[in-house]
């Protein structure tokens, strides 16, 4: 695993570079067709890296167990020369080896563990995207499409300091456009309209909305206005970022972030954006899935935990359609987008067998099971 972990580490994937990405999808379906027997498609992109889809188990027409996996990261190409892969001690380091190389490394062996062992008795698709740190805009309408029609599905993102993630905050992204009129600032103000202002007015607006009982955030995180200091500023703009529990939080905060009005009737404001990823709730069917997993984990020799975390993944876009649904199922690590980036070693069998008794238990698991807590 190690060895395979260092070659999908040391062939870079940004996710806004398409030849980096497509190479890299060239090179895993070539991985994936020697470690599996499986039917591997790719799905071409115009802009963004071609994706890929892979099918492996009986061909019986049962409701398939969905598994995700981005392989894009947040890293430039060139990285490697500062961030090389390396193993030191019981870490492996490397750029987007966290997030989430590692997860494919682990989903992958277990696969091919249970097909070895003629265990795959329910059809499995394994979708490989190239655009989740973009929010997945080429792939979003095709987890979707796979999603209604799978019997569960499984994201192999990183775990949470060990943890299954049985939670997710839904996002939104909007941005506040504000149109003012220009004066002289010194000679004659009174003439102008300042979109500075109104843009700071509606920013006490945006915050006020945070809540840390219900765990809603908004966050302003990008402010632009204005040209000079003796000009009243014509324009400003200031980006926005929302951070909800529930469906229903979710649908109240876009409509009044979309709905707010200038405090100055003289300016123009125009805002637009919306959620981008919907929440991923702990339904029933996530609380069964965790239930399998606890039981897995236990039968293993250790204690599962989960989590809710505030960021969002492909996961969201499952959330929607009820089916069992679990995220975090990668490795165990930190670092993240960041330079110290990691995995621990010892994770990487132990999640591989972790996420084979899962699949093992949720394909002996009934519809009605299925939705149950």
């Amino acid at each position: 695993m190690i060895a395979d972990l260092g070659s999908f580490v040391e062939r870079e994937s940004p996710s806004d570079d398409k030849v980096c990405t497509d190479r890299f999808g060239d090179f895993l379906a070539g991985f994936l067709g020697a470690k599996l027997d499986a039917r591997i498609d790719r799905i071409d992109q115009p802009r963004y890296g071609n994706h890929l889809r892979m099918e492996l188990g009986p061909r019986d027409g049962a409701k398939p167990i969905l598994v995700l996996g981005h392989f894009d990261t947040v890293w430039p190409a060139g990285t490697l020369e500062k961030m090389p892969f390396q193993v030191d001690g019981t870490r492996a380091y490397g750029p987007g080896i966290f997030d989430m190389k590692a997860g494919l490394v682990i989903g992958i062996h277990a696969l091919a563990a249970l097909q070895q062992a003629g265990r795959l008795t329910r059809p499995v698709v394994f979708l490989f995207t190239s655009d989740e740190e973009l929010g997945s805009p080429s792939s979003r309408a095709l987890i979707e499409a796979e999603a209604r029609q799978a019997h569960a599905a499984l994201v192999l993102e990183p775990a949470a300091a060990g943890a299954v993630k049985t939670a997710r905050k839904g996002v939104g992204i909007f941005r506040v456009e504000v149109e003012g009129l220009a004066a002289h600032a010194g000679s004659n103000p009174e003439l102008g309209v300042s979109a500075i202002d109104e843009i700071a007015r509606l920013i006490l607006d945006l915050h006020a909305l945070n809540d840390p009982k219900t765990g809603t955030t908004v966050n302003v995180g990008v402010v632009q206005g204005g040209t000079r200091p003796n000009v009243t500023a014509a324009s400003a703009s200031a980006d926005v970022d929302l951070r909800v529990t529930t469906i229903a939080e979710a649908q109240r905060i876009e409509e009044l972030i979309l709905g707010l009005q200038p405090h100055n009737p003289k300016a123009r404001v125009v805002i637009s954006g919306g959620i981008n990823r919907p929440p991923m709730e702990r339904t029933p069917g996530v609380a069964r899935l965790y239930g399998l997993a606890k039981a897995v984990a236990k039968s293993m020799g250790f204690d599962l935990a989960e989590a809710s975390v505030g960021g969002g993944s492909d996961a969201n876009f499952v959330t929607p359609f009820g089916i069992p649904l679990m995220d975090g199922l990668g490795a165990v690590g930190d670092g993240a987008h960041a330079t110290h980036e990691y995995v621990e070693i010892d994770s990487l069998p132990t999640r591989a067998a972790l996420f084979a008794g899962l699949i093992l238990e949720i394909q002996s698991m009934n519809e009605v099971d299925a939705r149950a807590g």
